[in-house]
């Protein structure tokens, strides 16, 4: 019993250690979410329409950033925040 007990509890840690190491950087997606509409940009490039968090002081909560989960594509983040 006590064997199963602590193998127990040593998989829920390996498995708080992962998701730890993998939020990093990511404080947790802004709630918040505006819808971009599709334009083309001054070089002629295609922009097509797109959500993004809505704007703050910092990338930390971007969908962008890692860790952070993007409900609208159902993708995470894999860039480093700059601020």
């Amino acid at each position: 019993m006590l064997r199963i007990i602590l193998t127990a509890g040593a998989v829920a840690l390996m498995a708080t250690v992962a998701q730890a190491q993998y939020r990093t950087y990511g404080s947790g997606s802004n709630s918040r979410s505006t819808y971009v509409q599709p334009h083309v940009n001054s070089n002629g490039s295609y922009t097509s329409g797109h959500y993004r968090t809505t704007p703050n002081n910092t990338q930390m909560d971007n969908y962008g950033s890692r860790g952070n989960y993007n409900p609208h594509n159902g993708s995470y983040g894999t860039r480093n925040p700059r601020y």
